[in-house]
């Protein structure tokens, strides 16, 4: 699966681990004494609210510097071990994490639109209400205020737009990296036939299963990308905005409130989920073999009149049966704990914010800036709790073909195609 597409894909991970710690260290220690060496003076710039705000200073700089180590990590590993797919698995993939993290930072630049706008709409709101008491409003009041705020709607009009750009084009390159992978994947097992041939559903496995994992990795690996590049960019900033609440119901008062709830909340999600749902993975896995079963059954009757018997057929549905009513009644208490826990988690935050609020500690615009951050946040945190039926598809897969990868290396067979081995020459 890995091997097909990645150079030694062990020690390929492993580097992209230590170098990517190595380079996150560098950037936040040294970021400004970087800028200075080349005239950017990043560390007394100010918050830019609309596009400006992706071409300051800072990001000019971090540009550079992840172009830098981009080329640096690209030509070792070209030189260490060259591979056919190098170009789409490593350069490619630094592509994807950039754009990814470039699509969060719209989202701050939002985050960031929101406190001026929204205190503004608090603004007018009260000097309309006093206003309405002596029934007096300037028309030029009317005037500036319009325009103040067609201003702000402008600007987030643009990034939306841009917003709206970075997707699409995102989207366009995850969907033909992931097509090469499974292209990598296909070439692998084809060579390989004479070996795989012989496994229990080894078609289905090659056309149907690599197209699988290559459809979810698409969507569950961009996933885990955003997810991983919104706590970088929202961590930061929700550990400021956490100045604003000075304590929580039933804690009370202690430091930078809001980033430990939402470490706590996210957590305790997660956890949760993931004890509650930890039959699903066998079980998906047991669906496909029978399912395969059933339908390989077919495929032989229709060349073969003495198989596809009635009978035969009614005892292979029967499995087929069982073993979904099993998945439905899992399925219904782990569905049961992650909508209970997700309706929560829509009024989590609100009821963090009940004390700052009953005292007016914090303006609308503030508050709407808080709101947004700890959800992206407690999002960026619950990514098992959102993907876990998605990951629960994905181990399937890959049990079914790691399967593959053992008869290629002449190891045992997993145990359940060991039995399904047994049951064939019985």
């Amino acid at each position: 699966m890995f091997k097909s597409f990645f150079p030694n894909p062990k020690w390929f991970f492993l580097s992209v681990v230590v170098f990517t710690a190595i380079a996150c260290t560098v950037w936040y220690n040294f970021n400004v004494e970087m800028g200075n060496l080349i005239g950017l003076d990043i560390e007394n710039e100010s918050t830019v609210i609309g596009l400006g705000y992706f071409v300051s200073q800072s990001f000019l700089l971090f540009y550079g510097y992840y172009f830098i180590c981009t080329i640096v990590f690209a030509a070792f590993w070209f030189q260490v071990s060259n591979h056919k797919w190098q170009w789409w698995s490593i350069i490619g993939s630094s592509a994807i994490i950039f754009s990814t993290y470039f699509s969060v930072q719209i989202s701050v630049a939002i985050n960031h639109w929101r406190r001026p706008f929204f205190d503004m709409v608090q603004s007018l709101l009260k000097s309309t209400d006093e206003d309405a008491e002596v029934k007096v409003v300037s028309a030029e009041k009317v005037t500036t205020a319009t325009n103040e705020l067609l201003d702000l709607i402008f600007i987030f009009m643009e990034i939306a737009f841009l917003a709206i750009f970075i997707y699409v084009a995102t989207r366009f390159l995850v969907s033909h990296f992931i097509f090469r992978w499974r292209t990598a994947m296909n070439d692998y097992y084809t060579q390989e036939w004479s070996k795989l041939r012989k496994i229990e559903g080894a078609s289905q496995r090659v056309q149907e299963d690599t197209m699988r994992f290559a459809a979810i990795m698409e969507s569950l690996g961009v996933a885990l990308i955003d997810a991983v590049m919104t706590l970088f960019a929202f961590l930061p900033l929700l550990w400021t905005l956490s100045e604003y609440v000075s304590e929580l119901p039933v804690v009370g008062a202690i430091a930078h409130p809001l980033f430990y709830a939402a470490l706590f909340w996210s957590l305790f999600g997660t956890g949760l989920l993931a004890l509650v749902g930890i039959k699903l993975p066998g079980l998906e896995f047991k669906n496909q073999k029978v399912e395969a079963a059933f339908r390989k059954e077919l495929v032989y009757g229709e060349d073969d009149e003495q198989r596809a018997q009635p009978l035969t057929l009614r005892e292979l549905f029967a499995n087929v049966r069982k073993n979904y009513f099993r998945l439905y009644f899992h399925y219904m208490y782990f569905n049961i704990a992650r909508m209970l826990y997700l309706q929560t988690d829509n009024l989590f935050v609100l009821i963090l914010l009940i004390p700052t609020i009953a005292v007016g500690a914090i303006t609308f615009g503030v508050l709407q800036q808080i709101m947004s951050a700890f959800n992206q946040v407690s999002n960026s945190f619950q990514y098992l709790v959102n993907s876990w039926t998605t990951i629960v598809d994905l181990l399937s897969v890959y049990k079914r073909l790691s399967s593959f990868e053992a008869a290629i290396v002449d190891q045992p067979l997993p145990e359940i195609d060991r039995e399904n081995q047994r049951g064939k020459i019985a």
